[in-house]
């Protein structure tokens, strides 16, 4: 009787956190709707079409502040502990993703990687709850070589979906270093969208809050919404220093995040997808922000 209440409880969960998200969502919209009448009264422009009727109920709301409540942000509990990741692949993996797997373990400080064997992704994702795993992360590959990553955050989700491309080993560099254990500083360039911001706060809740003096060094840099990884430690010596980079190195590319976990990622709602076949995908960029674009455009000219 136990058994069946788990799944039980388990729906009835997952229902709950999906209701308070379009809760949430909702609110964002009209806190959106209120700062486009204040910007546009402000300015002194005409206010758009679409929020003339409702215009002065928003003005009037908007005195109270921001009344966006993260009602259950999946991160919010960020910073009190360290995440537990877990690390696997598909099934049969080839030789070239298993030695990928390792090198991205020591990415990930305090991960553990398991092998896939024969186990199917609900009872995966079954295991990882009862053992309270903040994030699954399963690499992919086709012909052996890696090209996915997928990162599913427990319990609920969010699931995000990379593609990876120029992957390089870390036994591949000429005068590789023994890599530190030391929690890494984190930077995130070019990310500034709304969308930018999602996919920065589900990469850098993978790792633990560093110290002051840690000299790791990882960073995720946006070109063209291809994001570039680079891992290097600093090294001082006298009154110089250097960076020296110990790898791995890939570039990300986001191409969907679903409202859900890996088991049930057909029934999960798209929370955003790449349109590649739409006419225009090509010219638009979704992780940077407007004003970036901008001063990249000026910097060229």
């Amino acid at each position: 009787k136990r058994r069946t209440m788990l799944p039980m409880r388990e729906a009835r969960l997952r229902r709950e956190f999906v209701y308070r998200k379009s809760l949430e969502e909702k609110q964002r919209a009209l806190e959106d709707n209120r700062k486009r009448v204040t910007d546009a009264v402000d300015k002194n422009k005409r206010i758009p079409n679409d929020l003339k009727k409702d215009a002065l109920k928003l003005q009037k709301g908007a005195e109270w502040g921001g009344q966006v409540n993260d009602i259950d942000d999946e991160y919010r509990w960020a910073g009190s502990r360290d995440p537990k990741v877990v690390l696997t692949t598909g099934h049969d993996p080839s030789s070239k993703l298993k030695q990928f797997a390792k090198e991205m373990k020591l990415v990930f400080p305090g991960s553990q990687r398991i092998n896939r064997g024969n186990y199917d992704m609900k009872h995966l994702v079954q295991a990882c709850r009862a053992n309270d795993v903040t994030d699954m992360i399963i690499l992919t590959e086709t012909r052996g070589r890696p090209d996915g990553m997928i990162v599913c955050h427990l319990p609920f989700g969010p699931t995000a979906f990379f593609t990876l491309a120029n992957v390089g080993m870390r036994h591949d560099l000429p005068d590789r270093e023994k890599v530190s254990e030391q929690f890494p500083h984190l930077i995130f360039q070019n990310m500034r969208s709304k969308l930018g911001l999602r996919f920065t706060s589900i990469l850098k809740h993978l790792f633990p809050v560093p110290k002051e003096t840690s000299k790791r060094v990882m960073t995720f840099a946006n070109n063209n919404d291809f994001i570039s990884f680079r891992h290097h430690t600093i090294i001082t010596e006298g009154p110089e220093t250097s960076l020296k980079e110990i790898g791995p190195r890939f570039e990300l590319r986001p191409y969907c995040i679903k409202l859900g976990t890996m088991e049930k990622k057909e029934a999960a709602e798209d929370e955003w997808s790449l349109r590649s076949f739409m006419r225009t995908s090509s010219k638009r960029q979704f992780l940077a922000a407007p004003e970036d674009l901008e001063s990249d455009e000026e910097m060229e000219e």
